[in-house]
């Protein structure tokens, strides 16, 4: 007998990505069929996920879903089966899913709460010959899914609710509590009441049957008063039902030995073909050519959250060891600026590329031989486990997923051949530079060097592992 999920996301790879819930919900289906786990997922109808349909045929329709009429969309793409609502008054505009350019679109809250509510229509079986045994709402933007299922009063499937960044909580007016067709009594501290607002991630986490995140260490880190945001108090009070899962990356996609970004494949048995990579890299990025120097890279939103801000202030130490830099990223304008300046001011050693590019995305981790990743909190992060994949030895805050995902360079792991990267204290500018010059240290040691990425790339960060600990937790709450 099948056993099937409905997984409800905002974004999916490779049809709309602006971070790693896209990854996450676009690789969990396919490792999950190995555990005989069949896997629908739902998304807004963007723009850029219409172009990509195949076979999509209309199975449901609404006069009315939040302002305007909908229909629900079975489809296939990129190899997954998709429910796709398809509402252009609530999905089909340009650019970001979330935002325009005079910041979040207004009606985020009836566009997510349509992504919900259709998540609730079909855990609630009203779609002929479509039943879920479980519905996993990934992220605030479904996070009323576990709640319109709860007030529908009728037999109901099991429900999941994973927080990808519990920074990002989804609030709306209270006054929009009918509007988002939520019953009265739902307006309650025991409801979707959250600071005199209506919390979406709230929602979730109360009415989910189970919660889980997407790394141990990070499950335990929102359970504490700093940590938890605002919602520490009530994942304590749920810690029963709260787990961690890491995050894997589809090694498939991530795959030195085939990626078509780089200029020549490389194995662990091959690390000397690395080096065209590495070169390609620094030409790319216009850095000087010394292959002698370190390059480390860095993939990453410029944020106060990543860690960025310590980069900086670390940069004439990076600078003092003969390191080099190159940084793919945009965010914060600021710190876009500072990256900038540092770039104009040391040619050849800095290169900076703004934005978000998925081929660049490839060569960094290909031709870096170390990838920074100083994040202040972290729930798992993907871009240490491509980094591990790809011999870039992870230099990270020793918080959440990263954490749990490298194992220190220390003494201990040395001698015992396990060390895969090196970890620091904390986001600021004294354990940085202490970690960098560990980092050199171990940099004069080709060989011992050459271990530590030959174990990085002998990790296990697929989603074997993930995937059955989901399909465990998916059968227990069914």
């Amino acid at each position: 007998m099948t056993f099937t999920v409905l997984s409800v996301a905002s974004e999916l790879y490779p049809l709309i990505k602006t971070g790693g819930l896209a990854d996450v919900a676009g690789a969990l289906p396919g490792a999950l069929a190995a555990e005989g786990i069949a896997v629908h997922s739902l998304l807004p109808g963007y723009p850029a996920v219409m172009q990509r349909l195949e076979q999509a045929e209309p199975v449901l329709h609404w006069d009315d879903l939040f302002g305007g009429p909908g229909r629900l969309l079975a489809a296939r793409a990129a190899g997954l089966d998709l429910f796709v609502i398809d509402a252009p008054h609530l999905y089909a505009r340009p650019g970001s899913p979330y935002a325009g350019p005079e910041g979040d679109f207004r009606d985020n809250p009836q566009r997510f709460a349509g992504l919900g509510w259709v998540a609730a229509e079909l855990g609630l079986g009203r779609l002929s010959g479509f039943r879920a045994d479980v519905v996993h709402a990934h992220d605030w933007q479904a996070g009323l899914a576990p709640a319109y299922l709860h007030y529908a009063e009728a037999s109901r499937p099991g429900t999941v609710m994973t927080v990808h960044n519990l920074a990002f909580q989804g609030q709306c007016a209270p006054e929009l509590l009918a509007a988002l067709r939520l019953p009265p009594q739902a307006w309650a501290m025991d409801g979707v009441e959250y600071y005199g607002g209506i919390g979406f991630l709230k929602a979730g986490l109360h009415f989910a049957d189970r919660i889980t995140t997407v790394s141990p260490s990070y499950a335990a880190e929102i359970r504490t008063e700093e940590g938890g945001m605002g919602l520490g108090g009530l994942l304590r009070s749920r810690a029963a039902d709260l787990s961690g899962i890491l995050n894997g990356i589809d090694t498939a996609v991530w795959n030195p030995e085939a990626d078509a970004a780089l200029p020549g494949p490389y194995s662990s048995d091959t690390l000397s073909a690395r080096e065209a990579s590495r070169a390609a890299l620094r030409r790319r990025m216009g850095l000087a050519e010394r292959p002698v120097a370190p390059l480390l890279g860095i993939v990453s939103r410029l944020s106060w959250q990543k860690g960025m801000d310590a980069v900086l202030e670390a940069l004439p130490a990076l600078l003092g060891h003969g390191m080099q830099l190159a940084v793919l990223g945009s965010g914060d304008p600021a710190l876009e600026e500072g990256f900038a300046a540092a770039a104009a001011a040391h040619p050849g050693q800095v290169g900076l590329h703004r934005g978000y590019d998925e081929a660049l995305a490839h060569l960094v981790q290909g031709g870096s031989d170390a990838l920074l990743v100083p994040s202040r909190f972290e729930p798992c992060g993907l871009t240490q486990l491509c980094a591990l994949r790809y011999g870039a030895l992870p230099v990270v805050a020793r918080v959440g997923g990263l954490a749990d995902t490298v194992i220190d360079a220390n003494e201990m792991a040395l001698a015992a051949g396990v060390g895969t990267g090196v970890q620091f204290a904390a986001a600021a500018r004294a354990p940085l530079e202490a970690a960098l010059g560990r980092l050199a240290a171990l940099w004069q040691d080709r060989p011992g060097w050459q271990q530590l990425q030959r174990n990085g790339m002998a990790a296990d960060v697929s989603w074997r592992r993930p995937a059955r600990h989901y399909a465990a937790l998916y059968r227990a709450v069914a």
